[in-house]
């Protein structure tokens, strides 16, 4: 088994890439030990010193450690990826579908979550992806759009940068409705 690792803007994180599904949809973002009870895998890597943050998508994985010295940890992290991968264990145990709650919004609200969505779908989560994390709607509240950074991007050093002037000026061009957008 070869797995791929790539560099992400955040030191502390890197990016691997098994070739082989992770999830079968959806994201799983763990920020610490008590959260991966539903995984074997996040278990797996949790146990490994200096990891504090898993985060599973669909076809990658990028573990995030309490330091940016990658140098020994990198190879017992990719022997724990091909361990759990080869012990046939799945990667989690329980549904992940229904473990993020959501908003009902209703009339012109639901019109603007809705385009905010869709832009976040098919603009930004593609390109925060390659850097090894993900980013989720929250909240829409008084022209306020509240967004979640998760993976190598929740604590990335550029993550308010790529929020305030990317995220922001782009969902503002295209939706009229939105005044700012906040972690």
């Amino acid at each position: 088994m070869y797995i791929e690792t790539e560099a992400t803007p955040n030191p502390a994180t890197l990016k691997f890439l098994p070739g082989r599904p992770v999830l079968a949809e959806g994201v799983l973002d763990m920020a610490d030990a008590g959260a991966a009870e539903v995984s074997p895998l996040a278990r797996r890597l949790f146990g490994l010193e200096g990891v504090v943050r898993v985060f599973l998508a669909t076809d990658f994985l990028s573990v995030t450690l309490g330091h940016d010295d990658w140098d020994g940890a990198k190879p017992q992290v990719l022997g724990a990826i091909m361990d759990h991968f080869l012990s046939g264990e799945p990667v989690v145990t329980a549904d992940v579908r229904g473990l993020a709650g959501h908003d009902a919004y209703e009339g012109e609200d639901a019109e603007i979550v809705g385009e905010i969505k869709e832009l976040l779908d098919t603009r930004v989560r593609p390109a925060v992806a390659q850097d090894g994390g993900d980013i989720v709607f929250h909240a829409f509240r008084d022209g306020i759009v509240y967004l979640h950074m998760r993976g190598s991007c929740s604590g990335c050093p550029s993550s308010t940068l790529t929020l305030k002037r990317g995220i922001e000026n782009m969902l503002k061009h295209y939706v009229p409705e939105v005044a700012a957008v906040e972690a």
